[in-house]
């Protein structure tokens, strides 16, 4: 059996914080190909996420969809409104699981 990395979840961070030491600030809403030329420069890589002006105060699911691309190309940190913040998370633990990241949450034998 391969030794496995132990998984460590991506940073999510409130609007307004400082860039982590060592990351690359790829900006807001950054297009797909320039995000994934900085991952494959093997950097950390942060990207901030804007909610749509007016949302009803709930998960905005244009946010959550473009932090479900971005995750998938490897982005390592996100910034992203506090509102948002407990969806993204949840959001980016997906991503993780179905990529074979994450280890499992909960594990369950059936037996039949």
């Amino acid at each position: 059996m391969e030794a496995h990395e132990p998984w460590a979840p991506p940073v999510v961070l409130p609007d307004g914080a400082p860039v982590p030491d060592g990351m690359a600030d790829a900006g807001t809403a950054p297009p797909a190909d320039r995000v994934a030329e900085l991952v494959a420069a093997g950097r950390p890589v942060l990207v901030t996420l804007a909610a749509e002006p007016g949302g009803a105060g709930g998960p905005d699911s244009g946010l959550l969809a473009a932090a479900s691309v971005y995750a998938w190309l490897g982005v390592r940190g996100f910034r992203a409104p506090e509102s948002q913040l407990p969806a993204l998370r949840q959001v980016l633990d997906m991503v993780a699981s179905i990529q074979g990241r994450r280890p499992p949450a909960l594990t369950r034998r059936g037996l039949a």
